[in-house]
């Protein structure tokens, strides 16, 4: 959508990149490995978004760096649409998840929930599913989102186990928040 709405892919990779990094400050071949696109493409779109005055830029030892602009006067209404494609993104992406089949629970923690706890996963999901198809979502999404997505997959008779066993990991994600796209275990804590 948003690509359609800025008329270019790498353009708007680069407005989430910087919208979802605010406080990031970026020289070029670096912003190309984040985003994946090719250098001549993020150069003129960096150029185009400095000269509307949404990027400013900063030589440091010798590197140019790239940052936001806090006194562009649409800064605020620009962040909140990024924000929001964000949740059409994952949206379409929980969509994917509902088509498999074989999945009895599915939690989103960790990244989309805005944790800094790095024992979370990104991903929990229960059952019996092809590894294959789950890496090739969860590879889109990190792709997509610009950060390397953790997932962890169960058994159901694992998940079941290490319940009853009251695994630390396992109860940190089930007691605390997260997002859960799937239940088809009725899971109660």
């Amino acid at each position: 959508m948003l690509e359609q709405l800025f008329g270019s892919r790498t353009r708007t990779k680069i407005l989430r990149l910087f919208f979802t990094k605010s406080n990031g400050r970026f020289f070029v071949r670096e912003i190309t490995r984040f985003i994946n696109e090719r250098i001549n493409s993020v150069r003129v779109e960096l150029d185009n978004l400095q000269k509307i005055g949404l990027i400013k830029s900063e030589l440091v030892d010798n590197k140019k760096y790239y940052f936001l602009n806090p006194k562009f006067i649409l800064i605020n209404e620009l962040k909140e649409l990024i924000i929001k494609s964000r949740f059409l993104i994952e949206k379409s992406y929980i969509d994917k998840f509902k088509k498999l089949t074989g999945i009895k629970y599915l939690a989103l923690t960790g990244y989309f929930i805005d944790s800094k706890d790095e024992t979370l996963t990104d991903v929990l999901i229960v059952g019996s599913i092809s590894k294959e198809k789950i890496e090739k979502i969860i590879s889109d999404m990190s792709d997509e989102f610009m950060i390397e997505l953790n997932y962890t997959i169960m058994t159901k008779s694992e998940f079941e186990y290490r319940k009853n066993m009251t695994d630390k990991f396992l109860y940190n994600i089930l007691k605390n928040k997260k997002i859960v796209v799937i239940d088809k275990l009725s899971i109660d804590i």
